[in-house]
């Protein structure tokens, strides 16, 4: 994966909170990597459909409050000339790729104009539309304020515990949290939280769905991302090779529900599966990647997925 040192960085897609000192309140420093999404559950002593790269609808204390963070200092370092070598001057790129990606492809696909998402970068707790969230929780989307948070210092898990070290494994995150605002413009995320009211039973697999769905569109849009450009006519990417698709299908492997079940020392279970296994979100994923074309990513279609 080679970065366009000539691609603007812009900044204005991410909301910076780093320095604000916190989301207040937070789940009190929970540690991402034990147990996966029901270890989140059972600590959390909350129902929280989030975890490793998901979407999060929890509504907790100050519920529909969020804060705004100061870009300053991160413009002005992502105008350096080093700044492709700066993990949160990357992370701004990937941003900009994934949603010129969108603004193309999603009117071209589905017939509706693309929506701007910022994302949030925060450190070790934040406040958001979705209620009060901490790093212990991972990546996730807001649909309740349509944005997409981060810890940056989840990679370090991601990479240390999870065993996924590969640099591509950072935009396929990202692109798989954008795949849920895509979902949520669609009305895809929506028309699925009235199907699990409506039959509690089926409410894990509908999310498995959600969520193997988020990463097939990772996928279409890894195929495109040589495409994306910083609206100049600047590519961001100059190349994608398949070591780079290798790492995020690695990163698939290492965040599905029965091998995050595994690593939490306890037994597969698929009743508590909420994400899809490994192989299954290997499959979608390159199931994007292989098409390119988001329309494939139907994995609420009749026996898409078993």
């Amino acid at each position: 994966m080679e970065l366009n040192e000539n691609a603007r960085i812009d900044t204005s897609q991410i909301d910076d909170q780093r320095s604000s000192g916190g989301g207040g309140g937070g789940f009190g420093g929970l540690p991402i990597g034990g147990g996966g999404l029901t270890g989140i559950i059972v600590t959390l002593l909350i129902a929280i459909v989030g975890g490793y790269f998901g979407i999060n609808t929890l509504t907790g204390s100050d519920g529909g409050a969020t804060q705004t963070g100061d870009n300053t200092a991160l413009a002005q370092k992502c105008s350096q000339s080093d700044a492709r070598k700066q993990l949160d001057c990357r992370n701004v790129l990937y941003v900009n790729s994934i949603q010129d990606y969108w603004v193309e492809a999603l009117p071209a696909t589905f017939g509706e104009q693309y929506k701007p998402a910022k994302t949030v970068l925060f450190a070790n707790a934040v406040k958001t539309g979705c209620g009060n969230a901490d790093s212990g929780v991972g990546p996730f989307y807001c649909p309740a304020d349509d944005r997409v948070y981060i810890d940056l210092t989840f990679y370090q898990v991601l990479a240390q515990q999870l065993g996924a070290p590969g640099e591509f494994a950072q935009p396929y995150v990202l692109a798989h949290e954008y795949g849920h605002h895509v979902q949520d413009l669609l009305g895809t995320e929506a028309a699925m939280r009235r199907e699990q009211e409506r039959s509690p039973r089926d409410a894990n697999k509908l999310s498995v769905k959600l969520e193997l769905q988020a990463d097939c569109y990772a996928g279409a849009w890894a195929k495109n991302a040589t495409g994306t450009d910083d609206g100049s006519g600047q590519k961001i990417f100059k190349s994608i090779s398949q070591q780079d698709i290798q790492e995020g299908l690695n990163t698939a492997a290492k965040i599905g529900d029965d091998t995050l079940q595994q690593q939490g020392g306890g037994s597969v279970n698929p009743a508590e599966f909420t994400h899809g296994t490994s192989a299954q979100r290997q499959e979608w994923f390159q199931q994007g990647y292989d098409s390119g074309a988001p329309k494939t990513c139907d994995t609420f279609a009749a026996g898409a997925v078993s």
